[in-house]
């Protein structure tokens, strides 16, 4: 695996763990950024790499509440 795969596997995991911290459902989260749920859920799994762009990222933090690099603090890999 490579290693930005697991940089993007630690970033949905990120997403889903701040999410839930805002009570918020995928449903949720999704349609206040006006994403796919499905899309979401891809993000969030934890065995799936899926990229999102920053405008993403950005779009997240400023809904969750979360400066955006804390999203981008990675766990030594």
């Amino acid at each position: 695996m490579e290693l930005n795969d697991k940089r993007y596997m630690q970033l949905g995991l990120k997403i889903a763990y701040y999410r839930k911290m805002r009570k918020l459902t995928q449903e949720q989260l999704a349609e206040k950024i006006d994403m796919s749920v499905g899309f979401l859920s891809q993000v969030e799994a934890p065995n799936m790499v899926t990229p999102i762009s920053m405008d993403t990222l950005f779009a997240i933090a400023d809904v969750l509440k979360v400066a955006p690099h804390k999203f981008l603090e990675f766990e030594d890999i």
